[in-house]
């Protein structure tokens, strides 16, 4: 099937808008789907992120490319710029081929394909123009899991690391949250399809002249790097001990064994900078949350809760009141130099 007609009347992501994206770019009076996106691609930042999951990060980072728009646009996203208020420029195959050659030309271990999952057709095609064209580091899908087995099944044998999140198993919730009581079903038949399509191949690489030094790491030791499989992310929300709780019996019974768990504490309340009505539809999906910071006493059950599951590999980050990594997607260094190294902006030559 011709490319384009995947976003004629599109059914690209579970909400199945059936919207013909296929006008011209940002014309203002377009009929908009839920991801607002219309066929064009577009991109509002890449560069090399040293804060994702040491066997992604490894030693040169991940070489992270963010894409405009979304199918879920979660009411507590730290990404909200980009992921719904539309910041991005439009970028063709030939631009994109060249972030991924300067991102790897740059030291990356991966190209990391930050939520994706409403154009996948078109980065499909654009991902074997960047093969084609002298690619040769891995692809990583790095997605909310809000994904049809359909659609995903054309990035086979072009993706082999796989990022997607678990957010909840309780309908409810996604409900209230990003408008989806389809989540907990979309996303883990999602998961099961990546599990079972991409077996777990890791190896071990040895610290290169200048290696960026790790937290996690000691100098001068070799370092695992994911080749193929998938790491499951969850992220705890604070005062919802018991859907952590749920996910974490699904992920044992599912995925322990054949996918790398990472159990995140680090929600944040984001500041957002919005018009009163975005923010008071927002403030309303978040009152179904305590949209704090996770305290000692939670993370302290987490830890427990781990240790009782006793996953096989398994992530979970230091407890920190630290807020200073939340991004300016607006700025040329969204994120502190210690967390990442720019490479492309959408509004800055770098």
């Amino acid at each position: 099937m011709d490319i384009i007609e995947f976003y004629k009347k599109c059914r690209q992501c579970p909400r199945k808008c059936g919207v013909n994206r296929v006008v011209e770019a940002l014309e203002t009076t377009r009929p908009l789907g839920f991801c607002r996106e219309p066929a064009d691609l577009r991109i509002a930042f890449a560069g090399l992120h040293f804060g994702e999951e040491p066997l992604v990060t490894v030693f040169g980072g991940s070489g992270t490319i963010f894409f405009t728009g979304c199918t879920l646009r979660c009411a507590f996203c730290q990404n909200y710029q980009i992921s719904q208020d539309g910041f991005g420029r439009i970028v063709d195959k030939a631009e994109f081929v060249d972030i991924c050659l300067r991102l790897q030309a740059a030291g990356a271990e991966n190209i990391n394909l930050v939520t994706g999952s409403h154009h996948i057709p078109r980065i499909a095609e654009y991902l074997r123009a960047a093969r084609d064209g002298g690619v040769t580091v891995p692809f990583c899908w790095n997605s909310s899991a809000y994904e049809s087995v359909e659609m995903l099944e054309l990035l086979s044998g072009l993706v082999t690391i796989w990022l997607p999140d678990l957010k909840t198993l309780d309908s409810a919730f996604s409900k209230k949250l990003f408008a989806a009581p389809d989540y907990p079903e979309t996303a883990t038949s999602a998961i099961k399809w990546m599990i079972e399509n991409n077996p777990l191949e890791i190896a071990e690489i040895p610290e290169p002249p200048n290696a960026k030094p790790a937290e996690w790491a000691e100098p001068g030791e070799p370092r695992d790097k994911m080749l193929s499989g998938v790491i499951i992310r969850h992220l705890f929300m604070p005062g919802h001990f018991a859907e952590t709780a749920d996910v974490l019996g699904w992920l044992k019974e599912n995925a322990d064994g054949r996918a790398i768990i990472s159990l995140m504490n680090q929600y944040t309340p984001v500041p957002f900078e919005e018009d009163s009505q975005k923010l008071a539809a927002r403030t309303a999906a978040l009152s179904s949350i305590e949209n704090r910071l996770v305290n000692t006493e939670e993370d302290s059950d987490i830890r427990d809760l781990i240790e009782a599951y006793d996953f096989e590999y398994l992530f979970y980050q230091e407890l920190t009141d630290d807020t200073s990594w939340l991004p300016d997607f607006r700025r040329p260094q969204p994120f502190s130099n210690k967390l990442a190294t720019p490479i492309w902006h959408c509004q800055h030559k770098l």
